[in-house]
């Protein structure tokens, strides 16, 4: 025994010691030659210097940059001559002022030609938008749409949970599939939790379910990167996005904590957008290559009258489109900026764009849950909190239980409902998608939501906000640290 003692005194602590301060000089090398943005390369730096051997494990686990390395590769499942040619049709016709009518929504061209170039996405018209309160309305309409589904049903989730609406979900989709209806289902793997035995059952009933990016240990797995989106296409006419997940805690029962959320079911043209980014991520996680025909982009006759460019962002995207359009929307505002959002934690431009309009006078108001669901980022997101009141933003806390809405209203016609939250990792890392609807008429509807939203809410005070303890602000200012990290 004393012969491995001093072994591992004299040859192999000494072995792990250098091999360690390897990886920590290699790591800090690595950060450095990524020019991230410098906040989140000192967020990286301080946490290999405090925390040695964990902060070393977090960069390794969370840190690497999969976008700037390419890691992933660009999905091949359509033609990008053909999109191509239509985005460069629909830009001519932007510069030409034929692309659409509507003074108000001219108003708002950047941010259209913006996501033309950026994400390809298309501006389309003549689509019919009903906005869903909560988990109650968006699954009883999911339910009824897929009861009535004749080719296929595309659901793509970031958490699926096997509880009671889980299971009527599941039931639903194996007695279409029973029916002959193709029923593909994509589903991420760190936030959702399917046992094996429903894998199989799912499998036998023809339910093609993948998981995107799996992991091994998807409770100890890489946050980042993941499929926050949450997508249904049915018959390739009817379309589902937002903020509400599959799992109980959605659907408001008495007894349990109420959950406020905002969906959208979306027929139009536009689901032939959300059709397209369901059907890349179903390349990339397959590896099934589908032919782009009229049984997925059939012809659709709609008498809606909402404009809507669906965009979506994410690891294998050159551009972090979402936040761009987040940041021409606001700087493009004369009048108002209503954002709702169970997190905030903006990155520079984002902030600085509404700091510069609530000081030039336009209304700028945030709805944010009072009681957090995550202590370490509801911290991070007060520290925000004092700077944006300084600069005349109205800040509203959600008493009557947890906001977990994903909206952004700009003026009287542009509006923005989907996955992405205001935050680094909704920004930069996650697979996001968000559906930006130009309609004076969606509008006034997402309005008067909103001041709903309002009347379950205190207002955050400035005077009173710079009075709490010493040891909150101290650990808002070390949470803000870690703000590109969370």
């Amino acid at each position: 025994m004393e012969w491995i003692q001093i072994y591992i005194k004299e040859y192999l602590t000494p072995t792990i010691i250098i091999l360690y301060y390897a990886w920590v000089v290699f790591a800090v090398i690595k950060i450095l030659l990524e020019n991230k943005n410098p906040l989140k390369t000192h967020s990286y730096l301080l946490l290999l210097i405090l925390l040695p051997i964990v902060g070393l494990a977090i960069y390794l686990l969370f840190g690497q940059d999969y976008r700037r390395h390419k890691f992933f590769s660009r999905k091949k499942a359509i033609d990008s001559r053909i999109i191509d040619s239509i985005v460069n049709n629909q830009l001519n016709l932007a510069f030409q002022h034929e692309l659409i009518a509507d003074e108000k929504v001219v108003g708002k061209m950047n941010i259209i030609k913006l996501l033309l170039r950026n994400n390809n996405a298309f501006f389309t018209k003549n689509n019919k938008v009903e906005m869903l309160i909560n988990g109650e309305e968006k699954f009883d309409s999911l339910f009824r749409a897929i009861d009535k589904a004749v080719g296929h049903v595309h659901l793509e989730y970031y958490i699926f949970e096997e509880d009671v609406i889980g299971k009527a979900l599941l039931d639903k989709l194996i007695q279409k599939a029973l029916e002959g209806v193709m029923v593909r289902f994509i589903y991420d793997d760190v936030g959702s939790s399917i046992s094996y035995i429903t894998k199989q059952k799912l499998k036998k009933a023809g339910v093609q379910a993948m998981p995107i990016m799996p992991v091994y240990f998807p409770k100890f797995s890489k946050a980042n990167y993941r499929d926050h989106r949450k997508i249904v296409v049915i018959d390739g006419k009817t379309g589902y996005v937002g903020g509400i997940n599959v799992a109980d805690r959605y659907v408001n029962k008495e007894g349990q904590k109420y959950w406020r959320d905002t969906h959208l079911k979306i027929s139009g043209n536009a689901v032939h957008s959300l059709q397209i980014a369901f059907l890349l991520n179903w390349y990339y996680a397959s590896k099934e290559q589908l032919d782009f025909g009229r049984n997925l982009f059939p012809a659709i006759n709609s008498e809606g009258d909402h404009c809507v460019q669906v965009a979506a962002s994410g690891p294998d995207t050159d551009w972090a489109s979402i936040m761009q359009a987040f940041f021409a929307a606001i700087t493009s505002a004369t009048k108002r900026v209503w954002i709702t959002s169970p997190y905030f934690i903006p990155n520079e431009p984002v902030l600085t764009a509404l700091k510069t309009a609530a000081l030039s006078g336009i209304d700028v108001q945030i709805i944010f849950p009072h009681q957090p669901d995550s202590f370490i980022v509801h911290a991070a997101s007060m520290s925000y909190m004092k700077e944006v009141l300084e600069a005349g933003v109205k800040v509203h806390l959600y008493t009557k239980g947890f906001v977990h809405a994903k909206t952004l209203l700009v003026d009287d016609v542009f509006s923005s409902v989907g996955t992405t939250n205001m935050d680094y990792r909704s920004f930069d890392q996650n697979y996001e998608i968000n559906a930006m609807v130009y309609s004076e008429s969606f509008a006034t509807q997402l309005e008067t939501q909103f001041l709903e939203d309002v009347e379950q809410c205190v207002p955050l005070q400035l005077n009173r906000w710079e009075q709490r303890p010493i040891r909150t602000k101290l650990l808002e200012s070390v949470a803000r640290l870690l703000a590109p990290l969370l």
